[in-house]
């Protein structure tokens, strides 16, 4: 099973750590009808495993989560031949039970965006991918165990609400994402969720919990003592993921399935006659159908 290409994507706290175990770098440049991609695409190896690498926010962490190309990544994965992401990407808290530096394998999303593209089918016609369970759950359990052994502590589960931002929630927002029943806030898990799932790609995502969002007031008052300790919760985190994607990485787990429902999300998915379809919209998207 070494021969998948297994797509990774980076965000906040744990880009660059990826991107330095990967072996026998070589990178590729694409072009998408989407635009270009947050960064070249890093190809190579973690252990055994092909890997295809794209840091969301670009060299430098440059993108802010409303910039970031989600498309246009989703796109240049599965052009590249990834059937497989595992993404990661920070959060904060918004229960008690889930506490900073850990990690949490999420399973639901509420998406509160409004000002990115959510959809590779804009101009092409209906089409209405099925996302009551909106990543990849053989996936997500494969993640989830490989955490036995490394003393890691992984929540198997968890209600992800993504905002717009570059703000920060205010703090009824933070109370109000509680009463939803939301776990974890975050900036930048929507669209790309949805998009990889119209990319017919098994997608999971591994939370970084950097602090209890505001709904819950900071021990502290001093600013700088309190990014030192949100730089702190993030590093154990970071690091404490790093070893969990190495260990399944390291797996001889099928991780890229032919078989699973996340193969065929498009079967059913466009209501548009095909007639009514132009050639060079059906050219653009052929990729997803694959």
């Amino acid at each position: 099973m070494t021969d998948e290409l297994i797509g990774l994507i980076g965000g906040s706290g744990l880009g660059d750590a990826l991107a330095e175990k990967i072996q026998g770098v070589r990178f590729r440049d694409v072009k998408t009808p989407y635009g270009r991609p947050s960064d070249r695409i890093m190809l190579g190896k973690i252990g055994k495993r092909r890997v295809a690498f794209i840091n969301r926010h670009g060299k430098g962490h440059k993108l802010s989560p409303s910039e970031v190309p989600y498309a246009a990544n989703i796109y240049a994965l599965k052009s590249a031949g990834v059937r497989t992401v595992i993404a990661t990407g920070a959060v904060g808290s918004l229960g008690a039970s889930i506490k900073p530096g850990e990690l949490v394998v999420v399973d639901q999303f509420i998406d509160k965006t409004t000002k990115r593209q959510n959809s590779f089918f804009c101009g092409y016609g209906a089409t209405h991918c099925e996302m009551s369970e909106p990543v990849c759950g053989r996936l997500g359990q494969i993640i989830a165990t490989s955490a036995k052994g490394l003393g890691v502590k992984v929540h198997r589960g968890g209600t992800y609400v993504c905002i717009e931002g570059p703000m920060f929630s205010t703090r009824a927002e933070s109370l109000m994402h509680r009463k939803w029943g939301a776990d974890l806030v975050g900036m930048t898990a929507m669209p790309e969720a949805k998009l990889a799932r119209e990319a017919q790609i098994c997608y999971t995502l591994i939370a970084l919990v950097s602090d209890y969002d505001c709904w819950r007031p900071h021990k502290s008052k001093d600013k700088q003592e309190l990014l030192r300790e949100i730089i702190g919760n993030m590093q154990r985190a970071s690091d404490n993921c790093l070893r969990m994607i190495e260990k399944v990485l390291e797996s001889r787990e099928n991780l890229a399935l032919e078989e699973c429902d996340c193969r065929r999300s498009l079967g059913l998915a466009v209501w548009t006659d095909k007639k009514e379809i132009s050639a060079g919209e059906r050219r653009k998207v052929a990729v997803l159908f694959e």
